[in-house]
């Protein structure tokens, strides 16, 4: 089955399982719980493969009995210690996917046994290493909730239409799947319920499109890394687009992110998990990226990447203490309270190594407006931080149609230039249903051009520091790559013997129009 058809059947499956539940649990919610359940899916596969270890007997055929009785057996590295030390956590044949599902339709005690299921899951990784990762994974998938309905019998109905409606898929092995599941499937559901959730899609997800630019330019030229680091994580797309752009192998010390928002966050560990990146080469922290920065053991960072909420609020220049933080300290002041954008950047300046790049989504607005974030440019400039900015086309983020910039911070530029790429053009994006797309050939053609630093009429100019400190700071594309007159080319000489000739035509109609009605005068 192709890209294409996997997707289509996914998008036709998801939105059959709508079908089911629609009217019933509010969109946002339905998410939660579609997301969830592919998740207790891909673990109970994964974890039941691990634990049949390529032999003639299946895991999930086996009885709870039989296990806790060779758990016995052994009071260290049993089978149970092992898979979590192994594997992170535990799930009984019981427990299983699978198992759950086949009497899904009849169980009268369905959402009472998902919860202690999850439960189950979450409490046999306590005292173990992955404690923290395991812990609270499925805090969003409350299958007691009265989001699914009022009644036992209600919740259920609708707890089997979604299991029954994930237990159809058929992708084979997650792992082997032409598309990332869980990704794509994310991207649906952002897609047609965020709005109708007053929520914008663009504060939960990069589109795949844009986290493969961003990952290639933060790798770019580097043979291996130490690790790669979010500081406003999300669901973890971007980390995993790392993975599969560049190969977890060459990611020596693995994934870290922070991420706020608690439910985005389970989110994101889940994608870890269904990624198969193992706990111990990964750690997400929920907590307050500006306020609270995690990972201070872990810098330096050799890439990062991150599209940071845009023109959030934060405490800024109301805590006094903000202005002494190693991270915001050397520019000398401190990004307006009404707009983080740039305390996320200097952020990630100060996180990141002195081999590394860090590329980062940003508004238009922070490359020309005036104040505390001209001057907070121009410690960039001047430090020679800035290697490229280049502006994207509009729509291509869930949520907004304004067309973003990403903004490559480097430490070891050759030159004390700053690169300017623009490639919002029609040329630069494919349009798909009401969103555009960047392709693989727009994806390498900006590599390409970021890669060689050659100036391009109408797409791309490396500026000197000095003419940009004499241009007041201002880092806008347009203000250095001429934008092409797509007018037509009109020949004046060509249009003027074009009108006389018009003129003297016109000439001697008048002169045979005078003659025919002298004529009819002259009859009368």
């Amino acid at each position: 089955m192709s890209e294409t058809q996997q997707r289509e059947q996914l998008h036709s499956q998801i939105w059959s399982i709508a079908d089911e539940v629609r009217g019933a649990v509010d969109g946002w919610d339905f998410k939660q719980f579609v997301l969830g359940t592919l998740f207790y899916r891909f673990i109970s596969e994964h974890f039941s493969s691990y634990m049949d270890g390529g032999g003639d007997f299946r895991y999930e055929d086996m009885s709870d009995d039989e296990i806790n009785r060779q758990i016995a057996i052994e009071e260290k590295n049993n089978i149970k210690d092992l898979a979590i030390k192994e594997k992170g956590y535990f799930i009984y044949p019981s427990q299983l996917f699978c198992n759950i599902a086949k009497n899904a339709n009849n169980n009268p005690n369905l959402n009472t046994e998902l919860k202690a299921v999850f439960d189950a899951i979450e409490t046999s990784a306590k005292g173990y290493a992955s404690e923290s990762d395991i812990s609270g994974l499925f805090d969003d998938f409350d299958a007691t909730s009265t989001r699914l309905g009022k009644t036992v019998e209600d919740k259920n109905k609708r707890l089997a239409a979604i299991i029954k409606g994930i237990e159809a898929f058929d992708f084979g092995k997650f792992e082997d799947s032409h598309i990332d599941i869980f990704g794509d499937a994310y991207e649906f559901l952002i897609h047609n319920y965020a709005s109708n959730a007053g929520k914008s899609g663009g504060e939960f997800f990069t589109p795949q499109c844009v986290s493969k630019l961003l990952v290639r330019l933060a790798i770019h030229k580097q043979d291996r890394i130490n690790k790669i680091y979010d500081p406003a994580a999300g669901s973890g797309s971007l980390l995993l687009q790392a993975k599969k752009q560049f190969g977890e192998d060459k990611i020596e010390d693995g994934f870290f992110g922070q991420e706020i928002n608690n439910t985005t966050y389970n989110l994101a560990r889940m994608n870890m998990f269904l990624h198969n990146v193992n706990y111990t080469k990964f750690e997400m922290i929920c907590d307050n990226t500006l306020l609270n920065p995690q990972f201070k053991d872990e810098k330096p960072f050799d890439a990062i990447v991150s599209n940071p909420p845009y023109s959030i609020k934060w405490k800024g220049q109301d805590d006094p203490t903000l202005i002494n933080d190693e991270r915001f300290a050397p520019a000398g002041v401190l990004a307006p309270n009404s707009k983080a954008d740039f305390a996320f950047i200097m952020h990630s300046l100060n996180y990141l190594s002195s081999k590394g790049r860090a590329a980062i989504v940003c508004f238009p607005g922070v490359f020309y407006r005036g104040g505390a974030e001209k001057k907070i440019r121009q410690y960039l400039v001047d430090n020679n931080f800035v290697e490229t900015i280049i502006a994207l086309p509009g729509n291509l983020f869930y949520g907004t149609t304004i067309a973003v910039n990403i903004l490559v911070l480097s430490k070891h530029k050759s030159n004390n230039k700053t690169q300017f790429i623009d490639a919002s053009g029609s040329d630069f994006y494919n349009k798909e249903t009401n969103m555009n797309i960047l392709a693989d050939t727009h994806i390498n053609r900006i590599m390409d051009i970021f890669d060689k630093k050659e100036d391009i009429q109408y797409l791309a100019k490396s500026v000197d520091n000095r003419e940009i400190a004499a241009n007041d700071y201002n880092l806008s594309v347009s203000s250095y790559v001429e934008v092409k007159d797509t007018r037509e080319v009109i020949d004046i000489k060509e249009l003027n013997d074009r009108i006389k000739n018009i003129v003297a035509k016109e000439n001697e109609l008048r002169t045979e129009i005078n003659k025919i009605i002298e004529q009819l005068e002259g009859e009368i």
